[in-house]
């Protein structure tokens, strides 16, 4: 399956706002954004025009997509499922966006990060309701069990990667349970916990609505 292989730093850069794409390493003074706060590339320095209209909107996405980590045919067709279910677009994206089981892992504290949760998810090492499940993108519903394997609960990533998380909260849609690896979803995620950055999701939907 096809997947961004690049220098992931240069996307924090790009959109000057950090993802939190390297896990631990995003939370130290190693983080390109501490050191280097400018757009990439030669002329990188130098990018100081204001963005207006459809550049707002543009940067608004790419810096969604890039945050939890998804190519522009999976976005664009996420949005579609979203656009046709009752509520607020917008808000319906970001839920459905979180509920992917490779983000599901990161925020539960098994993770460092979304590439590590998929990366976990595609080696076959998570259970949905007692089910492998080797599909990132797979989107967990309300009262399903996400758990990693019986045979996998010794490995060493995912229990460096729990300790390495203990300090950060689980959020109220997640009921967690961090010595047994798994994790309950209590309800539909909340719009004030979707994201740690900065995001204006309504631009994203003018955007796509033109």
């Amino acid at each position: 399956m096809a997947r961004y292989t690049g220098p992931v730093c240069r996307l924090c850069r790009r959109e000057g706002t950090k993802l939190f794409l390297k896990g631990e390493r995003c939370h130290t003074e190693k983080c390109a954004i501490e050191k280097r706060n400018f757009a990439p590339g030669q002329h990188g320095k130098d990018r100081k025009a204001k963005i207006v209209g459809y550049g707002l909107q543009l940067r608004e996405k790419q810096k969604a997509r890039r945050y939890y980590q998804v190519l522009e045919g999976q976005f664009r067709n996420l949005f579609e499922k979203a656009a046709s279910q009752k509520g607020i677009t917008g808000e319906n994206m970001l839920s459905m966006l979180e509920r992917r089981l490779d983000n599901v892992l990161f925020r539960m504290g098994l993770a460092t990060s979304r590439s590590q949760g998929r990366q976990l998810v595609r080696h076959g090492h998570v259970n949905v309701n007692g089910r492998k499940v080797n599909i990132p993108s797979f989107t967990v519903r309300v009262n399903d069990v996400v758990e990693i394997r019986e045979k996998s609960r010794n490995n060493v990533t995912i229990l460096a990667a729990r300790d390495a998380t203990a300090h950060a909260p689980s959020p109220s849609w997640l009921e967690v349970d961090r010595e047994a690896l798994k994790a309950r979803i209590l309800q539909q995620p909340k719009r004030e916990e979707l994201v740690q950055i900065q995001l204006n999701e309504q631009l994203i939907v003018e955007l796509y609505s033109k």
